[in-house]
């Protein structure tokens, strides 16, 4: 399975919901949903200062993707339970008087044969109008909100968004860029990846790639292999092969001014595991610093464990075991191809990175438009 390429170049969270401590302006709210592979999630926020404020927020497993590898459609199952998520999205929404969203799916809508039908009937079904999104710009948005982790220290960037469908990859030099800007940079590739209007300083994107294959698309793919640990290495040395013509692959880096920001499922739990937290904690796994051999640590601690092990294993759950190898085995690829002492953990993603897209096209966020 080849990956896509652009032409010039997590896990099963449990069900949340957060309701707002109070009635907000509604022309000040922004919503952004993400409807992957595996979980359909929704933020609805409001603008504070250069950032952005959650005043409510939604999270479901939904398993849109399930059987997906083998049929290529989505199954009556999964979309049953996606639309059912969605109702609650649409009342959230309603609820809180949003007029300004993006509500945008990914992976298992991109490949999926009866996707079209499916867009058809939640718009049917709820009122949702559903975007389906490019990897491009899926990639963009997951690199501008991870940059308030950019250290001014980075020369050469490095953003993985792991995925349940697909994995994106970006590369991006930021070293031409005068130091306390280059968060803001970052922040600017999201009017393209190819962008030369902005009279700012702009971060050269180096290449960037979608691989189609996430920690459900991953797990499938070797589900016939009885082995826990021959089954990881395979699908590690698997995904690294996936990685083979991504231009930087082949350059040596040297570790100093060179920084992988990371954000998934998998790596959140992969931090909240080398943490030791029994209750996961985002203000203490969101921006954490990892090195490659307290990764290689926790994913050997997962494979120690076994499935039952892990499944035991309040921070990984019955749900996420099998999930959680596969994500950990792309996370280990990576880490063979870039070792690094500065992979930076993100809890945030496609959602925040909607929202922040959206805020900078307003003009609302402090330090933009960007």
């Amino acid at each position: 399975m080849a990956p896509r390429r652009s032409k010039g170049a997590g896990a099963f969270p449990k069900a949340v919901e957060t309701p707002a401590p109070a009635r907000p302006d509604p022309d000040a709210l922004y919503a952004a949903l993400d409807l992957g592979t595996n979980s359909c999630r929704m933020l609805i926020a409001q603008p504070k200062g250069s950032g952005i404020h959650v005043v409510d927020s939604f999270s479901k497993s939904v398993q849109l993707g399930a059987g997906l590898e083998r049929t290529g459609r989505l199954s009556r199952s999964s979309m049953a339970r996606t639309i059912q998520a969605l109702r609650i999205c649409q009342q959230k929404l309603k609820r809180n008087k949003v007029r300004r969203m993006r509500l945008v799916a990914t992976e298992a809508c991109r490949r999926a044969k009866n996707a079209r039908e499916f867009i058809r009937q939640v718009k049917r079904e709820t009122g949702l109008t559903l975007e389906i999104i490019q990897p491009e710009e899926e990639a963009r948005l997951a690199v501008i909100s991870c940059a308030p982790l950019v250290s001014t220290k980075t020369d050469q960037l490095l953003v993985v968004d792991i995925g349940g469908g697909s994995t994106e990859l970006v590369w991006i030099d930021i070293s031409s860029v005068p130091r306390r800007d280059r968060p803001s940079a970052i922040m600017r590739l999201h009017n393209g990846f190819n962008s030369t209007e902005s009279p700012f300083p702009t971060a050269k994107v180096v290449d960037w790639i979608s691989v189609p294959l996430g920690v459900a698309t991953l797990r499938d793919q070797f589900n016939d292999v009885e082995d826990d640990a021959a089954r990881f290495a395979l699908m590690s040395w698997f995904f690294e092969e996936n990685l083979a013509d991504f231009a930087p692959y082949k350059d040596e880096q040297t570790r100093a001014g060179f920084q992988i920001v990371g954000t998934s499922g998998t790596v959140t739990t992969v931090a909240a595991s080398h943490l030791g937290l029994k209750r996961y904690d985002r203000t203490k796994v969101d921006g954490l610093r990892m090195t490659s051999d307290q990764i290689d640590k926790v994913i050997r601690s997962y494979l120690e464990l076994g499935p039952l092990g892990r499944r035991r294993d309040p921070r990984i759950g019955e749900d996420r075991q099998a999930l959680i190898m596969s994500g950990s085995a792309i996370l280990q690829a990576l880490l063979r191809c870039w070792p690094t002492d500065r992979l930076s953990v993100a809890d945030r993603g496609l959602r925040e990175g909607l929202l922040y897209a959206q805020m900078s096209a307003d003009g609302v966020l402090e330090d933009g438009p960007y």
